[in-house]
């Protein structure tokens, strides 16, 4: 926690200075589009208007034929002041004027700068091109939300725990909210509908699980006495292979391991601490998810209405609209997902069952479990199926489940996933690949899992808040329009 404090108040500070620096560059912009603006307002010629030689030719006046001149123009061209010019009559050429009957220059609308030209800016900043100053604020403010974020995930990272249960109840809820609402509709009481469909949807996670460990059991002693034949063709493949090992040579090689074992079994036996206290950890996050589940299931309506209290007044109705559509993406996608994955492993499943892989029903759940990763989940579960093929049957059965999975894998990318989640998740498989990356980055297998029904959400909230500013301005546009055409002043009708 020491380190966290201290990481916190790094954060801040940063923060704080890229706020100054900010402050100051808008203080400066400000100044410089003030400066010219004035120019714009107040331009001055490059003429320096104090130098005889410099001072423009006289012309004759222009103006209408048989217009009365005026008496300005009545000393330079010689004509009486008020009377009018005939309009055959020629006008006589303007007689040179002398430089001291011209009037006074006037004052300079900007001073000179300290080295006497027009042409240098008054400050630094005037001379900054437009485009860098626009670089430089489009900077600062990525890097003031880049540190946002930074903090944002920071909290997230400390309080993962409550993180990851409440991200996984919305996945929950999401695929079993439909059940409640339609008992709802029947006339069941909410109470009991949120209850019962809570209650069976853990039951039925109960059963996949004891149904995984039931044929891991079942099966273990198989699986192990062949894993023990696969390492002793391992062995002779070795010796009699292209490699021409030795006994001697294999005999070392172990005798490493098992010393390299006994030297760390400190470090070993620290790592089953840790791995006690994540399992601590996962009990807990699970019991939390349930619990947070359960309420969203029995009182979502009343938890959502309660947050958007929590918003700004102007910015509820815009969310207050935001929320369903989003709901109702959420709950697309994990009915999507679940489709897909039971779709790949009914697949990968029957195509190892007729491979001859053992164990094949608790490969096919956890491919199951596996796929809703999207694109990459069924894949890289399906390893494991690949690993027992190779050590408990033959290379070339091992090769084929590959190759199962990887005909699988391109169905569900170019067929399933267009066809039942091309509507609900709007987003470029390019996207969905870099965001379970960076999800699986952050957060881990979690991560990876809520990175791409997070990606979805998020895009329909923008769209609907795009959409609706895109309305509101047509609205505002039409109804200025009217009151235009309603001022506007109308000819009389005969």
């Amino acid at each position: 926690m020491a380190r966290g404090g201290k990481a916190f108040k790094a954060v801040a500070k940063g923060m704080a200075v890229v706020a100054s620096a900010a402050a100051v560059i808008e203080r400066r912009r400000r100044a410089a589009m003030a400066a010219d603006f004035h120019e714009t307002l107040h331009p001055v010629e490059p003429v320096d208007l104090m130098d005889p030689a410099a001072a423009p030719a006289a012309r004759p006046l222009p103006g209408p034929r048989g217009a009365a001149v005026p008496a300005a123009a009545a000393a330079v061209t010689g004509v009486p002041s008020g009377s009018s010019v005939p309009a055959a009559a020629p006008v006589p050429a303007a007689a040179p004027v002398p430089v001291a009957a011209l009037p006074a220059p006037a004052p300079l609308a900007a001073p000179l700068t300290p080295h006497g030209h027009f042409g240098r800016p008054a400050t630094p900043a005037e001379a900054v091109p437009w485009s860098l100053r626009v670089a430089a604020e489009s900077t600062w403010r990525l890097l003031l939300l880049g540190a946002a974020l930074y903090v944002v995930f920071y909290i997230v990272d400390m309080l993962r725990l409550v993180a990851f249960a409440v991200l996984a109840s919305l996945l929950i809820s999401a695929l079993l909210e439909p059940t409640v609402s339609w008992l709802r509709r029947h006339g069941v009481p909410r109470s009991l509908a949120a209850g019962g469909v809570f209650m069976s949807g853990l039951a039925g996670i109960g059963l996949v699980g004891w149904f995984v460990v039931w044929q891991v059991t079942t099966n273990l002693e198989t699986v192990t006495s062949k894993v023990k034949a696969g390492v002793d063709q391992l062995r002779d493949w070795l010796i009699t292979g292209p490699l021409h090992l030795t006994e001697q040579q294999i005999t070392d090689f172990a005798n490493q391991i098992t010393k390299a074992i006994s030297t760390n079994s400190e470090q070993i036996t620290s790592a089953s601490i840790t791995g006690a206290q994540i399992a601590v950890e996962v009990l807990t996050a699970v019991l939390l998810a349930f619990f947070t589940t359960f309420f969203l299931l029995y009182d979502g309506e009343r938890i959502w209405n309660w947050a958007l209290r929590g918003l700004p007044r102007h910015s509820r109705y815009a969310m207050a609209g935001a929320g369903p559509k989003a709901w109702a993406t959420l709950t697309a996608y994990v009915r999507g997902t679940v489709c897909v994955a039971f779709i790949d492993a009914v697949f990968i499943g029957v195509g190892i069952q007729l491979l001859g892989v053992p164990m094949a029903l608790p490969l096919a759940v956890i491919i199951f479990l596996g796929a809703f990763v999207p694109l990459v989940g069924a894949l890289v579960t399906g390893t494991v199926a690949v690993l027992i093929a190779l050590v408990t049957t033959t290379p070339w059965t091992a090769l084929m489940v590959l190759v199962v999975l990887i005909a699988v894998q391109q169905i569900e990318g170019h067929v399933l996933q267009p066809l039942i989640l091309g509507r609900a998740v709007r987003v470029h498989p390019l996207g969905v690949v870099l965001g379970v990356a960076a999800g699986s980055i952050i957060g881990g297998i979690g991560g990876a899992i809520v990175a791409v029904p997070l990606i979805a959400v998020t895009n329909t909230v923008v769209t609907h808040l795009r959409r609706r500013n895109e309305a509101g301005q047509a609205v505002f546009t039409a109804l200025e329009a009217a009151r235009e055409a309603a001022t506007r002043p109308h000819p009389p009708t005969t």
